[in-house]
């Protein structure tokens, strides 16, 4: 997993940015915060930029705060002075929105760490891409244990970078519950927790700190759902009002999915999600299912079992007649 030009590339340059999805979630955070630390201990400057604010239940990863939401007139320099620019758990630089543009034009050399279909080598000066790998965290891991046999070190990875990574895989493999949970990740998990993790504090800063408003809205998401071809299909849609009179945000949603999942019946569940700027569409599905060349018919994608697309402006009303429809076919 270890790519010679990205550890040269990192050994001889100085000036680095990190950069992830919108709405980033554990594997995105924990992937940046745990590469930003190794970085870090090299002596580098090395800053994460996101398009969004970090979600509160992840903000605990970010001990010193080096998280910055990107600022256009306070970023846009650093940007396009950068010596290296990482982009994780994205092959897709509409997803990190407005950074897009000032990372084509950086002088940057540009490197990809992934996880997701639908690479395109050309965009990028040097990657690491496993498909097969449940998350980016995963990746890490095994680059930064390939640098330490390579060049017979020991203790790259930190228990703050252990913490991180642990995660990341935790989040993306769905508490190790999702199909590509394999053999090897349960062994990396093993390694991880010998940094002296505790895997209960990890999991209830993500997923135990709910606020009241987020149960609310939650209660009005599950009292939303609509089976559909004989129960194959599960939906349920979240509108800008359920937002505002939750006191919550589009952020609040995420785990949803996992509750139409839950349905015996279900092999494939969508979230629609109606947001400031347009309709998100969530996708979720079991065995051979492919919910990334759903998600393909609406500009989005992902992996075969977990995929998403993003419609500006979208009529919500629309798409949810639009994607249950097309649906069908992949039942």
């Amino acid at each position: 997993m270890m790519n010679r030009d990205i550890v040269s590339l990192i050994n001889n340059n100085q000036e680095f940015i990190i950069t992830s999805h919108v709405n980033p979630d554990g594997d995105s955070i924990g992937s940046e915060i745990a590469l930003q630390l190794y970085l870090k201990s090299l002596g580098k400057n090395a800053g994460i930029l996101n398009y969004s604010p970090t979600p509160d239940n992840y903000t605990f990863l970010d001990k010193e705060r080096v998280i910055e939401q990107f600022d256009e007139a306070k970023h846009k320099e650093r940007i396009l002075n950068a010596d290296v620019i990482f982009i994780l758990d994205t092959n897709e630089f509409e997803r990190v929105r407005t950074l897009a543009p000032y990372i084509h034009a950086s002088k940057a050399k540009k490197i990809l760490i992934d996880h997701h279909l639908g690479f395109k080598p050309e965009l990028f000066d040097e990657y690491i891409v496993d498909t097969d790998s449940p998350a980016t965290g995963e990746i890490l891991y095994r680059f930064f244990k390939d640098i330490e046999k390579a060049e017979g070190k020991t203790g790259i990875i930190t228990k703050e970078m252990a913490q991180a990574l642990y995660a990341a895989i935790m989040t993306d493999t769905g508490s190790f519950k999702f199909n590509r949970t394999d053999e090897e990740t349960h062994t990396i998990i093993a390694d991880l927790l010998t940094y002296g993790l505790n895997p209960y504090d990890i999991y209830s800063e993500i997923y135990n700190k709910s606020s009241l408003g987020r149960l609310h809205l939650l209660g009005r998401f599950l009292n939303n759902i609509t089976l559909m071809y004989n129960g194959r299909l599960a939906y349920s849609v979240i509108h800008r009002k359920d937002f505002e009179e939750s006191s919550t945000d589009e952020y609040a949603i995420e785990g949803f999915s996992s509750h139409l999942m839950s349905l015996e019946t279900v092999v494939l569940g969508i979230v629609i999600t109606q947001t400031l700027r347009g309709v998100k569409l969530s996708f979720r599905s079991n065995g051979d299912v492919f919910s990334n060349e759903l998600a393909g018919e609406f500009g989005g994608g992902g992996h075969q079992n977990a995929s998403g697309a993003f419609i500006p402006g979208g009529d919500i009303d629309k798409l949810v007649k639009d994607v249950t429809a097309k649906a069908e076919k992949y039942l």
